[in-house]
């Protein structure tokens, strides 16, 4: 349950091409709240060359921040909820994932991150090619591992499946529970 005066944080994750950004932006506009994109697409659009451990870090080390200064910055505004299109959780499979670590940074990180609720895209969805997607063939053992996470950090979240209709339906109905007393 959410405070008063409380911006309620939503993080939208999971494996790739499941759904993350147009979730995020479907319900940022359904409740009249914010939608932050994903950073790391952002940062690796810019850069003109093959991305490096030290690339991932400033990723999340800029999430992070990111968080903190939207979610202040909502508050002063008087935003309602805010949705963020991934979060620290995706970063730490991808270092694991990519470079077989993660910076104990980014895992206290996690620990405290600002989030009331993560809503998990399951991969069901047809697989849409783009340039900066890596992983085909093993969205579901990705999905696994957000699993994982969520339950070691002990993280409250809701697996969103189906077709889109329904994903935004039921991504809905979660983020109403935070308005109710």
């Amino acid at each position: 349950m959410v405070k008063k005066n409380e911006v309620i944080s939503i993080a939208v994750t999971g494996p790739e091409s499941s759904g993350k950004s147009f979730t995020s932006e479907a319900l940022a506009e359904y409740f009249d709240g914010w939608v932050v994109p994903e950073f790391a697409r952002q940062y690796l659009v810019q850069i003109d060359r093959e991305y490096t451990y030290e690339d991932v870090l400033t990723i999340a080390r800029a999430q992070a921040d990111i968080e903190q200064k939207v979610l202040a910055d909502a508050d002063r505004d008087e935003v309602k909820i805010v949705f963020f299109d991934s979060e620290l959780i995706n970063t730490r499979i991808w270092l694991e994932e990519k470079f077989d670590t993660c910076a104990d940074f980014v895992k206290e990180a996690i620990q405290h991150s600002p989030h009331d609720h993560y809503l998990l895209m399951k991969p069901d969805l047809e697989w849409e090619p783009d340039p900066l997607r890596e992983n085909p063939y093993d969205r579901d053992r990705l999905f696994d591992l957000h699993v994982k996470y969520f339950r070691e950090y002990n993280k409250s979240y809701t697996v969103i499946e189906g077709d889109m209709n329904t994903r935004i339906e039921l991504a809905k109905r979660v983020a109403r529970t935070f308005f109710m007393k």
